[in-house]
């Protein structure tokens, strides 16, 4: 004898295959044959009152009004909605009319099966021919499901529809035993061919016994106790002890409670929640601790991992699969179906919460073939940047703060795989020989990765995430990064063909700016950008992208951002827009920022709007052209108009907080920096927000004038301090 509560629903969405009478007549057999506590429920809303008349009854009370009084009170005794049946059996009918339908509650439902298994050995569940919400709720709680068939076209037509349907919902095969009624109907499909049709085993063949049903039907007696010795009779007694004696047939059930769906990773934090409830002698059974259950999850985890390297044969994939969208989609679905039968193999049971079941074959699936625990940080729109320490260390950046999060890898090599998995669709390449590789995913999201013998820690990954949607200006003046004066002051410098170099900190929000600026520029005049990784969106038609090459496996190939620039100035551009200037493409930049290409601009790395000249003299020199300092400073006092500083302030937040003129030379070797707005912190909060104001400082750009002489309006109030 099995020796845990079994919950056996007995569906079918063809009507008239004799569902309702089987499941009226297993009850009846499994009680009054087996000796067992039997509770049998229909839950057909679409044939009400059928079972009851099978079994010769007539219920005053129904499961609407059980779940009304256990909703009152859930101490309620449902034994006092059970109807005594033939047999022995106890009866529920979920309702009486069909205007109380609207009145059945699943989630009440549930807490209602959970109590019966308290008292009954089985419970047989009469699932109607519909899907449904209390359907799917039994469903998730059921340890067999019976499909009832019979041999013809459309009754297996629907049935393998159901099997698909529910494999999508990550319901195993093993879940579902096929009983085949009428088998010997004549002109009927012979068993080999359901076999064929529909992959999951047939634990009984019923033959046809019309007369002998008919007329047990309008007796109102069962025929396992009408007429017990007639052959259907004897099946169903058959089924009856196959469900007692055979443990194989059923699945065992767990729950996984304190599911945090909304914040949190289902299997994420295992502290935070436990496998809680195994049906063990229709008791709750605590299954272990919560380093237990981690244990487990992550023991199972590996093993399908295993083995669906081997099913699916994913050593021998070509990674040029990822390239492809659609083929992606399809490796995937494939994946799940076969991962949602792996789970009941290696658990030895099936997770009641399809959200939880959700969850963690989706894990699965993109540790094989997605992008593992990275997935979940790059559909989150508040995350922008992603680090990868190693293997136990993932680190995120959320609204401006860095946090580490309890994602792991399962080892150093799963994330080689998925370092791997992003570089080679582009055909990028990473090994000892070359351990270090910058790519971009599909999305725009920008990636470095480096691997030992240079990192020490282990594979190293960080991902800088592409935001979906553009930024608008409206949008930074609403977040505070700058205000309504300095937003205007920004349009006209475009508008009116100054140079700019947006200038900061790492992630302090330059590309974003930049991003903002270029959206100011007339949409009839030829842009081009250069970029390492491609990170700019302008709106403007007449725009051309190019994007730097690295070298190949052998050293050669390798097209830099000055290649890029020098090419550019061949195309005949309007504007130069270079992502970031980090090289000995600074002089050649300057050269062409001197020479007829107003209205260029780049990024730079530096904390202060004064330490640009530092760093821009850096750049230069270390191209290797030899100039005097004086010469140096000249050529960018005359290329540079205006320097917009940003920056990460300690709570996180991305504000512009100088913008300069560069305005001319003070003497032979020092430019002449003048702030027209900054950025005047007075204090931090008890939140650890900052506190502060944006202010312009009195002074007047020299080239206000020249902005009024092109036709651009601009108020000279906005020069006014503000006042505090």
């Amino acid at each position: 004898m099995p020796n845990e509560k079994r919950v056996i629903t007995l569906f079918s969405t063809k009507g008239g295959v004799g569902k309702t009478f089987i499941t009226a007549n297993l009850g009846v057999a499994i009680s009054w044959y087996q000796n067992r506590r039997v509770c049998v429920v229909d839950l057909d809303i679409n044939a009400i009152g059928d079972m009851a008349h099978i079994l010769g009854l007539k219920p005053k009370v129904s499961l609407v009004d059980l779940v009304a009084q256990f909703k009152e009170n859930p101490n309620t005794k449902i034994d006092d909605f059970l109807i005594d049946g033939p047999g022995g059996i106890k009866f529920i009918s979920a309702v009486l009319k069909p205007q109380q339908i609207a009145r059945l509650e699943h989630s009440i439902i549930k807490e209602i099966f959970i109590n019966l298994l308290q008292s009954f050995d089985f419970v047989l569940v009469d699932g109607g021919a519909n899907f449904n919400e209390i359907l799917m709720t039994i469903f998730n709680y059921s340890n067999l499901i019976l499909l009832i068939v019979t041999p013809d076209i459309l009754s297996i037509y629907q049935t393998r529809w159901v099997i698909e349907t529910l494999q999508e919902m990550s319901f195993p095969l093993k879940m579902f035993k096929i009983v085949l009624n009428r088998s010997e109907s004549p002109s009927s499909i012979s068993r080999q061919e359901v076999m064929v049709s529909l992959p999951i085993e047939i634990i009984a063949l019923l033959p046809s016994e019309g007369r002998a049903v008919n007329f047990s039907v309008n007796q109102g007696i069962p025929l396992v106790l009408e007429n017990p010795r007639c052959r259907l009779s004897m099946k169903i007694q058959d089924i009856a002890d196959k469900l007692v004696s055979r443990e194989d047939l059923f699945i065992s059930q767990f729950e996984i409670e304190k599911l945090k769906i909304k914040n949190e990773m289902i299997l994420e934090k295992p502290a935070e929640f436990w496998l809680t409830r195994q049906m063990v002698e229709g008791e709750s059974k605590v299954e272990s601790t919560a380093d237990k259950s981690d244990d487990l999850i992550i023991t199972v985890k590996r093993k399908i991992h295993n083995r669906l390297i081997e099913e699916l044969n994913l050593k021998r994939l070509d990674l040029q699969v990822f390239s492809d969208p659609q083929k992606t989609k399809d490796l995937k679905e494939k994946a799940s179906q076969m991962i949602g039968n792996l789970l009941v193999e290696e658990m030895g049971g099936f997770i009641t919460s399809e959200e939880a079941r959700k969850r963690l074959i989706k894990e699965i699936v993109d540790e094989a073939l997605g992008l593992g625990p990275l997935e979940e940080f790059l559909a989150d729109p508040e995350i922008t940047d992603i680090m990868v320490n190693n293997k136990d260390e993932i680190y995120i950046e959320r609204k401006g703060k860095i946090e580490l999060t309890n994602k792991k890898f399962t080892s150093n090599e799963q994330v080689r795989t998925v370092i791997e998995r992003i570089i080679a669709p582009i055909g990028r390449h990473i090994d000892e020989s070359v351990p270090m590789v910058d790519a971009r995913l599909p999305d725009g999201s920008r990636v470095n990765a480096i691997i030992p013998p240079l990192s020490l820690t282990g594979p190293t990954l960080t991902i800088r995430k592409f935001r979906r949607d553009k930024f608008k200006i409206e949008e930074l003046i609403s977040i505070n990064t700058l205000n309504k004066p300095m937003a205007d002051f920004l349009k006209a410098c475009v508008l009116s063909r100054k140079n700019m170099i947006v200038s900061g900190g790492t992630g302090s929000g330059k590309t974003t700016v930049l991003n903002v600026l270029s959206e100011f520029i007339p949409d009839n005049e030829r842009i081009i950008t250069i970029e390492d990784a491609a990170e700019l969106r302008l709106h403007q038609t007449h725009w051309i992208r190019l994007e730097s090459r690295p070298p190949n496996i052998e050293g050669k190939g390798a097209i830099t951002i000055r290649d890029l620039f020098r090419n550019s100035l061949r195309m005949r551009p309007d504007r130069i827009i270079i992502g970031e200037c980090r090289g000995q493409e600074t002089l050649d930049m300057l050269q062409a920022m001197n020479t007829g290409h107003d209205g260029s601009m780049t990024t730079l790395h530096a904390n202060s709007t004064h330490d640009v000249l530092v760093r821009l003299d850096s750049l230069i020199l270390m191209s290797g052209i030899e100039l005097p300092i004086r010469a140096i400073r000249e050529m960018i006092s005359s290329a540079i108009d205006i320097i917009v500083h940003t920056a990460r302030l300690s709570d996180g937040s991305r504000k512009v907080v100088q913008i300069t003129e560069v305005a001319g030379m003070l003497d032979e070797i020092h430019i002449n920096l003048k702030d027209i707005f900054v950025f005047k912190q007075t204090g931090v909060d008890s939140q650890g927000n900052v506190l502060g104001y944006f202010t312009a400082t009195g002074y007047i750009p020299t080239f206000f004038q020249d902005i009024k002489t092109r036709g651009i309006y601009l108020s000279e109030d906005i020069f006014k301090p503000a006042v505090t």
